[in-house]
């Protein structure tokens, strides 16, 4: 479990993210501390943070379009299911939370430079999962390496994935397959994506209007979901 760290207190009062005009390209609102409670208050409105560097102040987005992976519609390449097959990687959920977003943190991304994962993102997701909300998911090798993982959070009733990283071809996405398998054995129909990749947009992710995606939330939270899940 990771170590809890001190990060300021100030309570952010988020907007309603169905009056976003379009010309402000998901932007909700700039500030204000990384901590659990803003964090709870944005993923409740289906709101994440993003930020530029660790100069600037927080941006806080609700993009339009939004990525979401539907698990009804969840493709699984020929290739990847004879990879899975031969079960040459071990999963594991919650055992290296530090270790996957080090990782993620680390990750080139082509198009994009440095990372949004800046230290203090880093620090108050490290409390997000001492606090029980923020989750991650492991895949090692035959040799016991961590070749791949996942980082992402749940917030009544909606999982949001944040970053994934790989080392070895083909793992971050035998990373999404278990953790949508484990999600769908827990009662989920979809996860939050945020963004299309190639990893999502090739096992079946796809982006549909912001409005969409609230009225999603919306409709998951009148069935009363649990405010934490286990993933052990």
């Amino acid at each position: 479990m990771a170590k809890k760290i001190p990060l300021p207190s100030t309570d952010i009062k988020f907007p309603d993210p169905k009056i976003l005009p379009k010309e402000s390209e998901g932007l909700l609102f700039v500030g204000g501390a990384l901590n659990t409670r803003n964090l709870l208050s944005a993923y409740k409105k289906g709101i994440y943070p993003w930020p530029l560097d660790e100069t600037y102040p927080v941006f806080w987005f609700c993009p339009e379009p939004r990525g979401v992976l539907d698990f009804q519609d969840l493709h699984l390449p020929k290739s990847l299911q004879k990879i899975r097959k031969k079960n040459l990687y071990r999963f594991s959920f919650n055992t290296a939370f530090l270790s996957v977003i080090n990782q993620c943190q680390k990750q080139p991304r082509p198009g994009q430079e440095g990372t949004w994962i800046t230290e203090a993102m880093k620090e108050a997701y490290c409390n997000f999962h001492a606090d029980g909300y923020a989750h991650s998911i492991e895949c090692w090798n035959q040799e016991g390496t961590l070749v791949a993982g996942i980082y992402g959070v749940y917030v009544d009733g909606v999982f949001s994935g944040e970053s994934m990283f790989h080392i070895e071809s083909n793992c971050s996405k035998l990373c999404l397959i278990e953790l949508v398998l484990k999600l769908q054995s827990l009662g989920l129909k979809w996860i939050d994506t945020q963004m299309l990749t190639p990893v999502t947009e090739q096992l079946g992710g796809k982006y549909i209007s912001r409005q969409d995606f609230l009225k999603r939330i919306e409709k998951v939270h009148k069935q009363k979901p649990s405010s934490k899940i286990s993933l052990l």
